[in-house]
């Protein structure tokens, strides 16, 4: 079943505003639970969880910049 426009973007403001931020706690705390690394270690370490939360919602944000398809056109 596939969201509608409105509902993959009130879905993906919802985890910019709670998730992300629920994330990067979570990346944080992970990441600092683990013994001090070198700094291109930890460097990695943040790079790939900064990067990899967006992944697995990619079909979430697609095409949310744009006009909703759905939307009936006045002028045609």
């Amino acid at each position: 079943m596939a969201l509608s426009y409105k509902a993959r973007r009130r879905l993906s403001v919802l985890v910019l505003m709670v998730g992300l931020p629920v994330y990067i706690v979570l990346a944080v705390a992970v990441a600092s639970s683990f013994e001090r690394q070198s700094t291109l270690v930890e460097l990695l370490i943040y790079v790939v969880l900064g990067v990899g939360w967006v992944f697995p919602l990619k079909f979430l944000f697609q095409g949310i910049g744009k006009e909703d398809p759905d939307k009936s056109d006045p002028d045609k």
